[in-house]
């Protein structure tokens, strides 16, 4: 059985190596092809090309990249010719992937099509709910509630639950991770997770590093780990020259869940990684900006009181978002020393954090098992 896997970024990238060794535990002859990271390529897959070309976000800075995006569809339609797979799944990204699905449906090669995540249509551009159908035969979202946005309009939508329970992160050793590094006891660890497209570490990047450089300035036993991907690491390490301080970049998976085990707390963009960190109870806070024009179409069109998926979820900011003119380096020192100086704060997130693993729920198989046999259903249609 041939699957053809399209990943558009580091998280969707994740999300594939799962699906990939769910779906091999099902059928060890399982071929994949199509577009992947780091992880997805660990796991046997072959890209065809570098998904960093995809990683960008915001108007502002998609429009250079889009002659380059254009290029990329269509190599990727083309070669989905050339392998004539049993099944097409897109994972998250869906302003690239719906320009995939478009493509294939025009050709007509009668190839079931499916994506993984669904887009935020409960935050933003509600219409996009009614013409999905159009394109993909089964949409599997992440959250219980998202299916009664799509399946009134025509489209297969079902829920098979959010990774993020069954993250290695669960199970990673914080002390194997301090020993590994040499790196004291006495040392409080602040991870420190600025994204990974190359225009979010631009922008976020020297700040978390001013913020950073003002902690230690307050107590030098503060230590610093920057998880990072292959994606954005060169440009880490060279951002990391300008700065005096006590800071490890990892860019392995088994590293970064180490290091968020060992953490104290984390300064971290919003996305998945911030509800990686609520799962493992790790005191943390959101900062992110982004370029001027995009903030401003944001407000108008977003239709959202939190951006953080767990104060999302439970209706009320447990996670200080730091956005825009709040994202400095002052207002980053000053939440993280009064989470770690301030029970009341400190518990308050710990139950919240509690709240939201019950709220994503751990079923009877794992998220990407279920997504797994949904993916074979359609493939072997």
């Amino acid at each position: 059985m041939k699957i053809y896997l399209i990943a558009g970024e580091p998280s969707g990238d994740l999300l594939g190596s799962r699906l990939m060794r769910a779906m091999r535990r099902k059928d060890k002859n399982v071929e994949f092809y199509g577009v992947g990271g780091d992880t997805m390529e660990a796991e046997g897959l072959k890209s065809l090309y570098d998904i960093s070309d995809l990683a960008v976000m915001g108007l502002t800075e998609v429009i250079p990249s889009i002659p380059k995006i254009l290029r990329l569809i269509k190599e990727t339609v083309a070669d989905i010719q050339k392998v004539k797979p049993d099944v097409v799944v897109t994972i998250d990204s869906w302003s690239f992937s719906s320009r995939i699905h478009k493509a294939l449906r025009k050709l007509k090669l009668g190839i079931p099509q499916i994506h993984y995540v669904a887009p935020q249509v409960w935050a933003w551009k509600k219409k996009r709910a009614r013409t999905m159908y159009k394109y993909i035969d089964c949409l599997l979202t992440l959250f219980p509630y998202e299916p009664k946005y799509f399946t009134p309009y025509k489209l297969d939508a079902r829920f098979v639950g959010h990774p993020v329970i069954e993250s290695e992160a669960i199970t990673a050793d914080g002390k194997a991770f301090r020993k590994k590094f040499n790196i004291p006891e006495n040392k409080k660890i602040i991870t420190i997770l600025p994204g990974s497209r190359k225009n979010e570490v631009s922008r976020l990047l020297p700040v978390f590093m001013e913020a950073a450089q003002e902690l230690h300035n307050a107590d030098k036993d503060f230590y610093f780990v920057l998880p990072t991907v292959k994606t954005v690491a060169d440009m880490v390490k060279t951002e990391l020259k300008n700065y005096d301080l006590p800071v490890l970049v990892v860019e392995t998976q088994q590293d970064r869940y180490g290091a968020f085990r060992a953490s104290s707390a984390a300064i971290a963009a919003s996305g998945t990684v911030a509800l990686e960190l609520a799962i493992c109870d790790i005191p943390h806070i959101i900062a992110y900006k982004v370029a001027p024009l995009t903030a401003f179409l944001a407000k108008r069109f977003l239709h959202i009181q939190f951006v953080n998926l767990s104060n999302i979820l439970l209706g009320r900011e447990i996670i200080p978002e730091l956005l825009q003119e709040r994202c400095v380096k002052g207002n980053i020192r000053n939440y993280i020393l009064d989470l770690l100086h301030h029970e009341d704060l400190y518990n308050r997130q710990m139950e919240g954090f509690a709240k939201v693993r019950k709220i994503l729920g751990q079923g009877e198989q794992k998220p990407s098992q279920n997504a797994a046999d949904i993916i074979f259903e359609f493939a072997q249609k």
